[in-house]
């Protein structure tokens, strides 16, 4: 066990966390329509992929910090309060890429 992990592996498992997340986000194809091909035909899978993505991202941020590898700068304000919530709500599906400007000319 002895080798010591860069901290910008790390990093690196982050962005494509994110990155798979946001993809999960927006419905793109992510590895989980390639694990569970037949779940396309339920209604939830949309459901099932986010929250999957969310964990991900989730686990590798606990990593991160268990480790002492910054990882606020990967993510706006808004965002690193959404993670440090934990909770997929609905706010975090709906306003996960605005921003502060954006958000307050919603009405």
């Amino acid at each position: 066990m002895g080798k010591e992990i860069p901290a910008d592996f790390f990093v690196t498992k982050l962005n494509e966390a994110k990155v798979h997340f946001e993809r999960a986000l927006d419905c793109k194809h992510t590895d989980f329509d390639d694990l569970y091909p037949y779940m396309i035909e339920h209604p939830q899978f949309f459901w099932y992929k986010r929250y999957v993505a969310w964990s991900e991202l989730l686990t590798v941020v606990k990593l991160c910090k268990e480790l002492d590898v910054a990882w606020e700068a990967q993510f706006t304000e808004q965002q690193v309060d959404y993670i440090e919530k934990r909770v997929m709500s609905s706010k975090v599906l709906d306003y996960w890429f605005e921003t502060n400007d954006s958000r307050e000319h919603v009405g």
